[in-house]
């Protein structure tokens, strides 16, 4: 009778203990350049046209006017601000992916108090009034499922996302409510005089944006490496048997990072608000709230890191409507050289986690 040989997998997947930083953002950038070049493969033998030129186009898009280099900026600032504010919540794994409906919050308190308040109140006592109402507003919006998970221990990433269709309608209804032209929106609040509006400072129309966005990213940072209430969190995301074996309040920490990321989300809704668009409607948020989780997941919950990786999926954004217009293509064209650069990204986690153990050749005794 002939024994059964031993078979052995062809490779084994095993997590890494740890990636250097340097190794981590070698691996990163090896996979942007082979995006780059599976991308050329896409342009020359679909699209027909010279890969150089269209990259030539995507950095013009982003990057070809000062006037463009600024906008490119301060949506890369906003996008930023709403990534940082995902971190503490993250952190301990909360997955809040309501980030939307936080921003329409904070947004639609901003400009409630503009359209009531715009022409009454001096512009800087105003900002101020609006920073902290749009912080409560959204701190409020996902303190609601942080309350629900910590007691209940509710599903949080349902929860949070049901509340951003929650805040579309709420949004929906005002913006009828105050359209007074029927057109279904409220137009540019206090186009005349300019009451509400983040003022230009050294001549630089964004410069408050990116500021407010620069504290926040700086206030996040310290807080989550050397704050009492950052160190809990972290503990609470790595184990919450060990955080309540250290006689850490596990639904106290849920509670307030949670809190502190809504407010962060509803300063961002107060940017766009009252800093760039001037107006509210149901498509204040445009899906960044979605994409910032991206954003947080690839920078490891690193604030500083989002600087990059926020930069990068802007750039990526305004180069695929350049090379729309230059070239005649259409948005999915555009958007596909986009999707393979964004997959090659986020395929590079995986190598940065894990590692591929191929099978050796060996004699096999009988």
């Amino acid at each position: 009778m002939m024994e059964k040989k031993n078979r052995e997998a062809l490779f084994h997947v095993t997590k890494k203990d740890d990636t250097s930083f340097l190794l981590h953002y070698l691996v990163v950038f090896l996979a942007i350049v082979a995006s780059l070049l599976v991308s050329a493969l896409f342009i020359y033998f679909v699209t027909k046209l010279d890969p150089i030129s269209v990259y030539v186009s995507m950095f013009k898009g982003a990057f070809g006017t000062p006037r463009r280099t600024w906008i490119t900026i301060r949506d890369s600032a906003l996008l930023l601000l709403i990534s940082v504010s995902l971190s503490p919540a993250f952190r301990m794994r909360f997955w809040n992916c309501g980030a939307e409906g936080q921003i329409l919050i904070g947004g639609l308190s901003t400009a409630a108090l503009m359209i009531y308040f715009g022409d009454k109140i001096p512009t800087v006592l105003l900002l101020l009034i609006m920073l902290v109402v749009s912080m409560l507003c959204g701190g409020l919006w996902a303190f609601l499922p942080a309350y629900f998970k910590a007691k209940y221990d509710t599903n949080e990433t349902l929860f949070t996302l049901m509340m951003n269709y929650l805040a579309i309608q709420i949004v929906e209804f005002f913006v009828d409510f105050w359209d007074k032209k029927q057109s279904h929106s409220v137009g540019i609040i206090n186009m005349e005089s300019e009451g509400g509006w983040f003022p230009s400072v050294f001549g630089q129309q964004y410069f408050l944006n990116i500021l407010i966005v620069v504290i926040v990213t700086v206030f996040v940072y310290v807080y989550m490496r050397y704050s009492k209430h950052g160190y809990e969190g972290a503990v609470v995301g790595e184990s919450v048997a060990t955080a309540k074996y250290a006689g850490i309040n596990v639904p106290k920490v849920i509670r307030n990072n949670v809190l502190l990321s809504g407010a962060i989300a509803g300063i961002a809704g107060f940017v766009e608000v009252a800093g760039i668009s001037h107006t509210i409607s149901k498509k204040t948020a445009g899906g960044r709230g979605f994409t910032a989780i991206i954003v947080c997941w690839l920078a490891k919950f690193n604030p500083f890191s989002m600087v990059l990786i926020s930069t990068f999926i802007v750039f990526l954004s305004k180069g695929a409507s350049q090379i729309a217009s230059d070239f005649g293509l259409n948005e999915f064209a555009a958007n596909i050289i986009t999707g393979i650069i964004l997959f090659f990204i986020l395929a590079s986690e995986f190598f940065n986690n894990y590692k591929i153990t191929f099978r050796r050749n060996r004699k096999e005794a009988e």
